[in-house]
This record gives structure tokens, C-alpha cells and sequence, in this order.
């Protein structure tokens, strides 16, 4: 049985968590199209957001 790739959208937003985890700066973000950025900044945002209230260890 094949794995499906998850698509773009899941993929930027994924990649923009795990940006946001690590702390890199929302101006690194790789994607130019408008609507996949803004996925990824979502991410991004969700991310920094968690570390702000403590979710995650800094």
C-alpha cells in the first residue's frame, strides 16, 4: 500500500511549526505564494503562541 504525501498546505504549515518551536524569525519564511505563506505563518504563529503560555519547554 502506497503512502500519500500530505499535501502542500499541511506541508507549510508543519514546516512553519517547527520553525516556530525553534524559534526562527517569521521573515525566514520560504514560501512566496500567498496562500501557502500564510499557512505557514499560521504554523509559525501557533507555535510561538504555545512557547508564550508555556505549552512547550523554551
Amino acid at each position: 500500500m502506497k503512502r500519500q504525501k500530505r499535501d502542500k498546505m499541511e506541508r507549510a504549515y508543519a514546516r512553519g511549526y517547527q520553525a516556530g518551536l525553534t524559534g526562527r524569525s517569521k521573515e525566514l519564511c520560504p514560501y512566496q505564494s500567498v496562500d501557502v505563506k500564510s499557512q505557514w505563518l499560521g504554523g509559525w504563529r501557533e507555535a510561538i503562541d504555545g512557547k508564550i503560555t508555556g505549552l512547550f519547554n523554551k
